[in-house]
């Protein structure tokens, strides 16, 4: 299954930003919602950032008012602006996207996000 592909990790200082970019593998109105998702060493993979259909949007508690999910419809694109990062976002960030007729989850390769302090 072809994979979406993430963009725009790195190594940044506590405070500072990073905009993430997910090409979707297909049209992003084929899919019921994208999110972004994230894994720190030794733990589980985590909804950080949702958009779903209707214009919906949800965020962990731990990144509300820093992180910011948007979408280009045209360039079937979908956006995480990370702002005030803190050293705890250190993770790998993933792109999911929920098929809409089928309900699969597809998924891209992941980038890193290190934040250090």
């Amino acid at each position: 299954q072809v994979q979406h592909v993430e963009s725009g990790g790195g190594l940044v200082q506590a405070g500072g930003c990073l905009r993430l970019s997910c090409a979707a593998s297909r049209s992003i109105f084929s899919f019921r919602s994208m999110g972004w998702y994230s894994q720190a060493p030794g733990k589980q993979r985590d909804l950080v950032a949702l958009s779903a259909i209707g214009g919906i949007t949800n965020y962990a508690e731990s990144v509300k008012g820093r992180f910011t999910i948007s979408r280009e419809n045209a360039e079937n694109t979908v956006y995480l602006q990370m702002n005030s990062l803190k050293p705890e976002d250190t993770a790998v960030y993933y792109c999911k996207g929920v098929v809409l007729v089928s309900g699969y989850d597809v998924w891209g390769q992941g980038t890193q996000v290190t934040v250090s302090s």
